[in-house]
């Protein structure tokens, strides 16, 4: 992939796209000469603060925590960053993923260009460079020396909450869309009725999520033969997971509306701690770096692709049970295999065991989705006696994504072998682009085979975008 344009830091207009295109994208950031003169502002007050004026200014002249009384002499201020780092490396587990890790990267840098924590240019070029001892060999670079607040400058904030959120929202937005692909797909395969998803209905309730999921599955039903040849069939309702799913995917995305106003707002925000107030002259003591608004987003987030995934199994259940699924094969599977017993399945399993996945994919997710920001643990000897648990709720964020992803991949699998049972009718456009794509990743299954790759790549397609991309190149875009 060819390396996109450098994202210019102003400390005022990073999105969530930007934040994206660095991550996972690899595109690099650079400070704009706005956020450079904002810089040197703040910068000029810090270096008053930590060689002239003797006051208490936290991080500054004094230690950290508890020991915030304790004057730290001017001849030892940036010894005491130093030591701030070494004693934060105490970190243990798993290593936090390179996208979270990089989108960590620039959303400090972009606070830092704000212009509000008085650290020095040359301290967040070096940031936005590459890490590591070799990395800096390699590309010419030389470590610096940390001066008067500019290690606290760096650790301080929601940097990695606000990582997993905006990236996280990001593949959550690609996730909602794609279940509206995934009902669209199972409602033809089950011969269900279009009828619910009509927007004077959805006009009646005034939500938009559930207005927009509704006219996606309206949208991508055009053209269905599958709808129109049992239209006149004794059918009254349909099951609440196809019937009310625009009710249940809208209040999602509703959801996750909420979850991007908190995370635009703090893509921006200046979450040091203490805060350079130019214009006032002061360097002020507060609490912009409490995570709780991040926490409580990255839970809600969290609860809006588990319900997701959760109505999603429900179909899949549906499309594999014979006494749901209105004439399709029991586990989608004949038709080409070896079979026995009943002449539909016996040898072959179809799509038994995919569901068994599903449903120990979404009961985790009922685990993770208990929210983290309800709880607190002191700490600093009761210095910092509440805390949000953000970081907690981020990593339960991002595997109820995974297992999202994964759960939405078998119902697009299933769905896609369903609906060709019932050929020779064809479903409408978009469930056939659906369709189609789903195809290009896995064939039909005939005789039983390892589907765990197949999850996996449909995932992958999930995640980045692609499967949606690829419907939305023959409907349009979707809301």
């Amino acid at each position: 992939m060819a390396q996109r344009t450098a994202i210019g830091l102003t400390g005022d207009d990073l999105a969530v796209g930007d934040v994206w295109a660095v991550a996972v994208d690899r595109a690099g950031a650079q400070l704009t000469d706005a956020a450079r003169g904002k810089m040197r502002a703040a910068r000029e007050l810090v270096e008053r603060a930590a060689h002239g004026a003797r006051e208490h200014t936290y991080g500054v002249n004094t230690g950290f925590g508890r020991f915030v009384s304790k004057t730290i002499p001017e001849e030892l201020t940036e010894e005491l960053q130093l030591r701030l780092l070494r004693s934060h490396a105490c970190g243990v587990g798993e290593a936090y993923p390179d996208e979270i890790v990089r989108a960590a990267m620039v959303l400090r840098a972009n606070t830092l260009a704000k212009g509000y924590s008085g650290a020095r240019i040359e301290t967040v070029e070096l940031l936005l460079e590459l890490p590591g001892n070799e990395a800096l060999r390699s590309a010419g670079l030389e470590p610096i020396r940390l001066a008067a607040k500019e290690g606290l400058s760096l650790v301080n904030g929601t940097q990695f909450m606000t990582a997993f959120a905006a990236l996280g929202l990001r593949r959550a937005r690609n996730l909602a869309r794609t279940a509206d692909l995934a009902c669209a797909l199972s409602l033809e395969a089950l011969q269900g009725s279009r009828t619910s998803f009509l927007p004077q209905i959805h006009a009646l309730r005034n939500l938009r999520g559930q207005a927009n999921s509704a006219a996606n599955v309206l949208r991508l039903l055009e053209d269905s033969a599958i709808i129109e040849a049992h239209r006149w069939c004794d059918k009254v309702q349909d099951a609440y997971s196809l019937r009310c799913a625009p009710q249940v995917h809208g209040a999602s995305r509703d959801l996750l509306d909420y979850v991007d106003a908190t995370v635009s707002a703090e893509l921006n925000a200046a979450t040091d701690n203490p805060l350079v107030l130019v214009e006032d002259g002061m360097l002020v003591s507060n609490g912009n770096f409490h995570g709780q608004p991040l926490a409580f987003a990255l839970d809600a987030l969290a609860m809006a692709v588990a319900e997701l995934a959760d109505i999603s199994e429900r179909r899949v259940e549906r499309l594999v049970n014979p006494s749901l699924s209105d004439g399709l094969p029991p586990f989608l599977t004949g038709n080409g295999g070896l079979n026995f017993l009943t002449g539909n399945g016996g040898l072959n399993s179809g799509f038994m065991i995919p569901q068994y996945v599903a449903a120990s994919l979404v009961s985790e997710n009922k685990v993770l989705a208990h929210p983290a920001s309800v709880d607190s643990i002191p700490t600093s000897a009761g210095q910092e006696d509440h805390v949000s648990m953000g970081n907690a709720a981020g990593l339960k964020a991002w595997q109820v994504l995974a297992n999202g992803e994964l759960a939405l991949a078998i119902e697009l699998l299933a769905g896609a072998q369903a609906v060709e049972f019932l050929a020779p009718l064809e479903p409408g456009v978009g469930v056939r682009a659906t369709r189609a794509f789903v195809r290009s990743l896995s064939p039909r299954l005939r005789d039983d085979r390892p589907l765990a790759h197949d999850i996996e790549t449909v995932a992958a397609a999930i995640r980045d975008g692609s499967a949606v991309a690829a419907v939305e190149a023959e409907v349009g875009e979707l809301l």
